[in-house]
């Protein structure tokens, strides 16, 4: 099972990594993108999934 572990991996990283360049692209107070970068950086799984549903919006529409 280890190979399925480490695609499970990769997925989180790189939806950690897309959160992030999301978090950056929206409109929050730089404050607020450091906090929402460190959430998501220290609780990869969790920060992803409060970020996805109470994280700031980008700003493109």
């Amino acid at each position: 099972m280890t190979g399925f572990d480490g695609i499970i991996g990769l997925i989180i990283l790189i939806a950690d990594i897309w959160a992030i360049i999301n978090v950056f692209g929206s409109g929050a107070s730089t404050g607020s993108k450091i906090l929402w970068t460190i959430l998501i950086l220290v609780l990869p799984v969790v920060g992803l999934i409060i970020w996805f549903f109470a994280g700031p919006r980008s700003s493109r529409a």
